[in-house]
């Protein structure tokens, strides 16, 4: 599969915010936003006019495929299965989303960043409840147990990691094992529990058309 392999500050500039997809760099004054927070292109000064409804569509859509780091046909797959369950299309497709193995790999502390995440689950580094597991969109379930592969844990990597795991605070559906290197999913996330910039409403609205 295909993957963006440009300068991802293009993107964060694209949508006006920061997208978190450098890690650490982000929250520092290297960060592009904080540098030169301008659309990228030539014409950037030309689009000041008022985007249409499809617009503001579309460019909700884009911010939460780049903050996840989805491809189009992946991303839309996903809003298929949200479609068709039951409840909330917009929270159910942020749930999806969220419980995506590459997403909790970030959120457990073990990446500075989602791609990061996704390389490292690629790479067979992590089981889920037991088994090895190396796709990054695999969707796990509630009480399902994630854990670094003891081959994986004597590299230098996994040392310095398990070093700051003792400090970082997951998102409350997740319970972190610092000294186990693994986590629990104790409740499906809510759209309350997901701290980022994302009006899902306006991706319902999108596919809707």
């Amino acid at each position: 599969m295909s993957r963006y392999i440009g300068p991802v500050c293009r993107l964060c500039r694209r949508e006006g915010m920061k997208l978190l997809l450098k890690g650490d760099r982000c929250l520092s004054p290297k960060c592009a936003i904080e540098r030169r927070n301008t659309p990228p292109g030539p014409h950037a000064a030309k689009r000041g006019r008022k985007p249409s409804d499809y617009g503001v569509q579309l460019r909700e859509k884009q911010k939460a495929k780049r903050i996840y780091g989805i491809l189009e046909r992946q991303f839309e797959r996903h809003f298929e299965e949200a479609n068709r369950q039951q409840g909330s299309t917009g929270e159910n497709l942020l749930r999806i989303l969220e419980l995506r193995l590459d997403n909790i790999v970030y959120r457990l502390g073990f990446a500075d960043s989602r791609k990061q995440a996704r390389q490292l689950v690629r790479h067979g580094h992590f089981t889920v409840n037991g088994i090895n597991t190396d796709i990054p969109s695999y969707i796990v379930k509630n009480g399902d147990k994630i854990v670094l592969r003891d081959k994986s844990r004597g590299l230098e990597y996994f040392r310095v990691v398990g070093q700051t795991l003792v400090k970082h605070m997951p998102p409350r559906w997740l319970s972190l094992d610092a000294r186990g290197m693994g986590g629990n999913i104790i409740s499906l996330p809510t759209k309350a529990d997901v701290d980022l910039s994302v009006n899902e409403q306006l991706i319902v609205e999108f596919y809707s058309r």
